[in-house]
C-alpha cells in the first residue's frame, strides 16, 4: 500500500511561484513513477507532469511546459512540482499519484495511476 500526502498549495498572485511536495510512504519510492494531476471546479482531471521512476525522463502537459518542473528526491521519498509564472487558469486542486506497479515508466493517463493523495488547493489571483 502506498500513501501519498501533498503539501505546499496556497494563494498566489499571477506571475508568482509555488512549490508543491508529495511525500510517499509504504513503498520503495524510488521504484515508482510519479505523476501530478489537477482538477478545477467543473472541469475534468487534467495531467500536469510525470517523472520516470529512475528520474531519467519527465513529461509535461503543453499548458505547463516551460513553467513547471517535476523532480524527485528518493532519499526523502518526495516528489516536487515547482510552478512558476503562474496564471489564473492554473487554479485547481493538485494531486500526486503513483501507478500500481513499480518499474513502470508512467504516462499522462490518469487511469494508469492507482494511488492518489488527497490533493492540495492552488489558487492564482489575477
Amino acid at each position: 500500500q502506498v500513501q501519498l500526502v501533498e503539501s505546499g498549495g496556497g494563494l498566489v498572485q499571477a506571475g508568482g511561484s509555488l512549490r508543491l511536495s508529495c511525500a510517499a510512504s509504504g513503498t520503495t519510492f524510488g521504484s515508482y513513477a510519479m505523476g501530478w494531476f489537477r482538477q478545477a471546479p467543473g472541469k475534468e482531471r487534467e495531467f500536469v507532469a510525470r517523472i520516470h521512476w529512475s528520474g531519467i525522463s519527465t513529461l509535461y502537459a503543453d499548458s505547463v511546459k516551460g513553467r513547471f518542473t517535476i523532480s524527485r528526491d528518493n532519499a526523502k521519498n518526495t516528489v516536487y512540482l515547482q510552478m512558476s509564472s503562474l496564471k489564473p487558469e492554473d487554479t485547481a486542486v493538485y494531486s500526486c499519484a503513483a501507478p500500481k506497479r513499480p518499474y513502470y515508466s508512467g504516462s499522462s493517463q490518469y487511469t494508469d495511476y492507482h494511488y492518489w493523495g488527497q490533493g492540495t488547493q492552488v489558487t492564482v489571483s489575477s
